[in-house]
């Protein structure tokens, strides 16, 4: 799988939000690293088709950005704020998902317990989403995104407010699934990505500065920055 993105260009009113983005994302975890409001949002928003691009292209395994049916087809999205019936159980909102994305009653039986054991909330089913810790949420959220089996996931900010461990946890999970499978993270914080990732791009201002490896020395550079700032 590779996603293919050629002089993207995004604007709001007279603000550019994305100027001129060209980059391509193959299989395994990738990175999107970037102060808030650097673009990070807005290019996953194009990615997961919830908004349009002003110009340039993105294609999907010569899939176009236009063909918005086949594309989500592909496509599992974590937005940075989702939100869950508070009142309803694991197990009810799964079910819920599922039979808003079409899943037969078959598939359902497999997929759910299937992943519900992978995000480790098996246990946990029968709990309203209320009592949820914040990772415990993130978890479901990410076993919601994955019920029709996408090709592509793409997580907006997914570690964000979580503690340490429950970071570490996410991290875990996430680099499980990106076997033959693509997963785009974003964070504001050099080291998750470096956990996280083998690849990374970083934006600023809607530009992209650098796309390549986090082994660079240019994303060594950044985490040095990241550790005097917090001395």
């Amino acid at each position: 799988m590779e996603i293919q993105i050629q002089a993207l260009n995004k604007s709001f009113g007279k603000t550019k939000v994305l100027d001129n983005i060209s980059l391509t994302i193959g299989n395994g975890m990738f990175g999107l690293l970037g102060r808030n409001g650097s673009g990070k949002t807005t290019l996953m928003q194009i990615l997961a088709t919830l908004e349009k691009p002003t110009s340039g292209t993105i294609t999907f395994d010569k899939i176009p950005l236009g063909d918005t049916r086949q594309v989500r087809s592909l496509i599992g999205y974590l937005p940075q704020e989702f939100s869950l019936y508070p009142d309803m159980s694991v197990l009810e909102i799964m079910r819920y998902l599922a039979a808003l994305s079409n899943l037969p009653v078959k598939v359902q039986h497999q997929r759910i317990p299937e992943l519900l054991k992978k995000v480790n909330l098996w246990e946990d089913r029968e709990k309203k989403v209320r009592k949820l810790s914040g990772g415990m949420k993130r978890r479901l959220g990410i076993a919601g995104a994955l019920l029709h089996n996408p090709r592509i996931l793409i997580a907006d900010e997914p570690t964000a407010g979580l503690d340490p461990l429950e970071r570490l946890r996410f991290y875990t999970l996430l680099n499980d699934f990106s076997t033959n499978r693509i997963v785009i993270v974003s964070s504001h914080i050099v080291s998750d990505i470096e956990a996280m990732c083998e690849k990374a791009a970083v934006l600023d201002t809607g530009k992209l500065l650098f796309h390549g490896t986090v082994e660079d020395d240019y994303m060594k550079m950044l985490r040095q920055l990241e550790q005097e700032v917090k001395k």
